[in-house]
């Protein structure tokens, strides 16, 4: 990571691609050439055929933002690309969090689950698996609760965002 990358506020960018085996190449390619850091990239199908929508949340400053967004316009693959930190939008972390744990502890873990509104997905005897959805600040707070518990193993999406379209008149 390059020092101007280290520094600045977060960001999130969301753009439209084609779906094809190099477009995540071609894109992951642009920021390790160019010493930008990705904190985490998400990719999948979009409504449209043969398109994917991206979204990817990186640190910089003004400059090093706007270097990213023109150089990301250029790329062949994508067709649209917006930096969504300034415009009111909705994104989302996924995480899978399996603890490991006793028949007495889980109505405990179960508890904390609920106050971060998670899920139970798979209970065993010697473990639970919990599904937390929200911004990325709740995801680490849930995991932060878990981990006296014992976790056992996280998986962990990148941040999806797309604009939010109902905007309130003043």
């Amino acid at each position: 990571m390059t020092e101007g990358s280290k520094k600045g506020k977060k960001h999130t960018i969301a753009m439209k691609v084609n779906h094809n085996f190099n477009a995540l190449a071609r894109i992951a390619g642009l920021f390790t050439g160019r010493g930008f850091n990705i904190d985490s990239i998400s990719i999948g199908e979009a409504e449209e055929d043969k398109m994917a929508s991206c979204t990817i949340t990186t640190h910089g400053d003004e400059n090093i933002i706007d270097q990213i967004i023109l150089q990301l316009d250029k790329l062949v693959d994508v067709v649209d690309v917006r930096d969504l930190t300034f415009v009111p939008h909705v994104e989302r972390e996924l995480a899978l969090v399996k603890i490991t744990s006793s028949k007495e502890k889980q109505s405990e873990i179960i508890q904390v689950a609920n106050v971060f509104r998670a899920k139970v997905i798979d209970i065993s005897p010697e473990s639970l698996t919990i599904e937390i959805t929200g911004r990325k600040d709740k995801v680490d707070a849930a995991i932060s609760m878990f981990e006296p518990f014992g976790i056992y193993k996280i998986a962990r999406t990148g941040t999806v965002a797309m604009k939010r379209e109902y905007q309130p008149k003043d």
